[in-house]
């Protein structure tokens, strides 16, 4: 590693990494998806599933504009979703058997406070749709497009391109700082016994000082999460344990496990 970080606001010390690691953590993630095909393809199938049951929902209620919105808003929840996939990860990286009810009782490991995470996560999804409602309503008034005429009413009108501009510019913003404050938290609150506050306070300060590396990762989140969106959310039976696994190993090189 190129050197660490001493942080005194929280108790563990953060490592500097390189634009190479983002790289290194896919490579990773997917080696534990085939060490581990059940589990990984498990857990994307499911939220797949759910992925598309939302969409049909949606559609029934005449409400499908939304689904792009919510599919990628799943981004923002899925840190605490993935619980499970880091577990595995764990377990694979210090020789243990790797199994789907151990990675379906992971919170048991430390389930107050990854619990507090994911009650974080969802008050901002909800935040995040009901920001979404609004600016459709604001640009396309009482009548949003049709799921199968959102793609062209978006590129392809004046209020399109300019609902376009702003719901990507609100939709970084809070991405960002959901990213920024989880980017290492459930993996660390699975692995140790701290509080959610220190992991998430330990997840900016690593962001902060590995600006650049961090941005790259968040980048291929976002692109590996639109592939599986765009791909009819089967995507996300991939997608969704490779970053979950990857995520594992950006966790353990980006903290000082001696802390």
């Amino acid at each position: 590693m190129p050197g660490v970080v001493s942080i005194d606001r929280v108790p563990v010390r953060v490592r500097r990494i390189t634009l190479e690691h983002p790289w290194q953590w896919l490579s990773a993630g997917w080696a534990d998806m085939l060490a581990a095909p059940g589990v990984s393809l498990a857990y994307g199938g499911v939220f797949a599933a759910i992925g598309v049951l939302l969409l049909f929902g949606l559609e029934m209620v005449e409400a499908g504009y939304l689904i792009l919105p919510l599919g990628l808003g799943f981004a923002i929840v899925a840190p605490a979703a993935a619980v499970g996939l880091y577990e595995t990860s764990r377990r694979l990286s210090q020789g243990e058997p790797a199994s789907l009810m151990a990675a379906l009782t992971a919170m048991r490991r430390n389930p107050s406070q990854i619990g507090l995470v994911g009650a974080f996560l969802v008050i901002i999804f909800l935040a995040w749709t009901r920001l979404a409602i609004l600016e459709f309503m604001l640009f396309f008034g009482g009548a949003p497009p049709a799921l199968d005429g959102v793609i062209s009413a978006i590129l392809l009108s004046d209020r399109g391109f300019s609902f376009l501009v702003v719901g990507t510019l609100t939709g970084a913003a809070m991405a960002a700082v959901v990213f920024a404050m989880t980017a290492v938290a459930v993996p660390m609150l699975v692995d140790r016994k701290v509080d959610a506050v220190t992991a998430m306070l330990t997840s900016v300060e690593a962001v902060r000082h590995n600006p650049r590396p961090m941005l790259l990762w968040a980048f291929l989140i976002g692109l590996f999460t639109l592939f599986g969106v765009g791909l009819f959310l089967v995507g996300l039976v991939f997608t969704l344990p490779l970053i979950g696994h990857a995520s594992w190993y950006a966790y353990r090189d980006l903290i000082d496990p001696g802390t």
